[in-house]
């Protein structure tokens, strides 16, 4: 493991010119988002993902870390771009996102807390817009329909409480009393906006076209029609920017964005996408949670709207998770259950089979290896995915570093002189409907969808008010292909029960919510949150 560096010394190794520099202290950086806008994309873009999530862990953060650490072992110019933390898991459950062992980015503690303030800023701007929406509402202003004003505010930690409240209480002063919501800032349209613009006109034009009520006549009025952009966009614009750090081993990461894939499309920023094509040869990325949510929203949603496109893939397992979803229990999946594995493997197979089949990709696997793994159980992984083509590469990024990953590394090269051909689960032209029962059916492996009388109708009316060749965006849960969390493996022929669907205008998509699943998490009954400290020095302790 090489010193950490001074991250100019980072910047100036990548090729980011001294004026696109902008330094946050020693340790981490902006790289202005004129530089990257106008930059050239050279390198060649590694997607990661993993098998559906499971209570141990499979470590896909900390395996893209290890990777591209490898990739610089084996002499190739590696770069990263994953997505910020929220504090929803950082003082939640899952706790941080920086990677683990000796595969981590840095500095952890500020990448994890309040980074650079972009979160701040996207919460700032979705709550300015929904307060001016609130205001014309109060004053009759843009002919707007009071009672039509449907802006959620978003807030970066877990409350419960906030998911359906009433607000406008207190006379006609404190404006109109309705029922109204937050939505976690990783979940709200200015976030999908943010992460999804290609420069900063794409960003105004987004957040301009933000659905926020209808107006007398019942059309509906944007953002651009309350006079919000301006404002939205000047908090904006220095978040904007992507975010630069480096790992333990002083590979570039661009580290910007942060939505959640589980309940909206799970990728880092595009110009955080970018920032890592103009200055690696390699440039790895993640995609949130399982292939089935962040693969698929990745290729379906950012790829569609940006012409990025993978030119291979990694999905990341562990010999413990694919036991428990053969059945093991957690407190056995150190015990070698070759019986349990196999019963497993299906989940990661469709998984592969999803990669490779629907959507076209190069795919290696990443065993992320675990000290009680045994080598009867390696064996019996590469075996099964040896029968589609694909190799298994066990990794020891968590306990060395690059040089655990340095195999896998060699993988991924060899997988890139075959590169991709990106197909999508479904074409633009077919109806918002079709397009769900294709993600359904042709990843999830269901019978297809059902939908409450009001989610059926907001289906409808978007489909007929000319948004039928957005992309879809299901928002359910990570731990499952169902939307029943506790259903493991890869179960045949389920309903996927849609309970709401709502526009995200500046996202450019629908998103279709099914199941239990929330826009705005709850805490846990002992949260990460009450382990968090700071010392007599001023030095934070107890992070995950």
């Amino acid at each position: 493991m090489s010193e950490i560096r001074p991250i100019a010394e980072v910047a100036r190794a990548a090729g980011v010119p001294d004026e696109a520099f902008i330094p946050y202290g020693r340790d981490r950086a902006k790289v202005d988002r004129a530089w990257v806008e106008s930059s050239r994309s050279r390198g060649k873009l590694v997607l990661v993902t993993a098998l559906n999530p499971t209570p141990p862990g499979e470590g896909k953060t900390t395996t893209s870390i290890g990777l591209a650490d490898g990739l610089r072992r084996i002499g190739k110019r590696a770069t990263l771009a994953l997505r910020e933390p929220s504090l929803g898991p950082v003082f939640g459950i899952k706790g941080g996102a920086i990677g683990g062992g000796k595969a981590r980015v840095v500095p952890a503690t500020q990448i994890n807390l309040h980074f650079n303030g972009d979160f701040a800023a996207i919460a700032a701007a979705q709550n300015l817009l929904a307060a001016i929406a609130e205001t014309a509402a109060r004053f009759g202003t843009h002919n707007i329909d009071p009672s039509s004003v449907n802006v959620h505010r978003a807030l970066d930690v877990n409350d419960r409480t906030l998911r359906q409240i009433v607000t406008g209480l207190g006379g006609k002063t404190n404006g109109i009393p309705r029922e109204a919501g937050f939505d976690i800032t990783a979940a709200s349209e200015v976030m999908a906006a943010f992460c999804l613009a290609a420069d900063l006109a794409d960003l105004r034009r987004r957040i301009g076209q933000i659905v926020v009520a209808k107006n007398m006549d019942g059309e509906p009025l944007t953002a651009n029609d309350v006079e919000a952009t301006g404002a939205m966009l000047a908090l904006l614009v220095e978040a904007f920017s992507p975010n630069l750090v480096q790992t333990l081993e002083g590979t570039p990461a661009f580290i910007h964005g942060g939505p959640f894939a589980n309940i909206a499309h799970g990728c880092n920023s595009v110009m955080a996408t970018r920032a890592a094509l103009a200055t690696g040869e390699i440039a790895v990325t993640e995609a949130g949670f399982g292939a089935d949510l962040g693969a698929e929203k990745f290729i379906d949603i950012k790829c569609r709207q940006t012409g990025l496109r993978p030119d291979a893939a990694v999905c990341v397992a562990t010999i413990r998770a694919i036991k428990y979803h053969g059945g093991m229990g957690l407190a056995d999946l150190e015990t070698e259950d070759l019986q349990a594995l196999e019963r497993g493997l299906p989940n990661l197979l469709r998984h592969v089979h999803n990669m490779q089949d629907v959507w076209g990709q190069s795919v290696v696997v990443a065993i992320n290896r675990f000290a009680s793994d045994s080598d009867a159980e390696i064996a019996a992984v590469q075996s099964a995915l040896a029968e589609l083509g694909v190799r298994a590469i066990p990794a020891n990024h968590f306990e060395l570093g690059g040089e655990g990953a340095i195999e896998l590394a060699r993988g991924v090269v060899d997988a890139l002189e075959t590169p991709s051909q990106t197909t999508f689960t479904y074409e633009d032209d077919e109806t918002l409907e079709n397009k769900v029962n294709a993600v359904v059916k042709r990843v999830y492996g269901g019978a297809g969808a059902s939908y409450k009388p009001a989610a059926r109708r907001e289906l409808e009316r978007l489909q007929n008010a000319g948004y039928g060749r957005l992309p879809v965006c299901i928002a359910k849960t990570p731990a499952s292909f169902t939307a029943e969390a506790g259903v493991l493996g890869a179960p045949e022929g389920f309903d996927i029960p849609v309970r709401e669907v709502r526009l995200s205008s500046g996202g450019e998509f629908v998103v279709v919510i099914a199941g239990s699943i929330m826009l705005m998490p709850g805490l846990p009954k002992h949260p990460s949150a009450a382990d968090v400290d700071v010392d007599a020095d001023g030095n934070i302790t107890g992070m995950h």
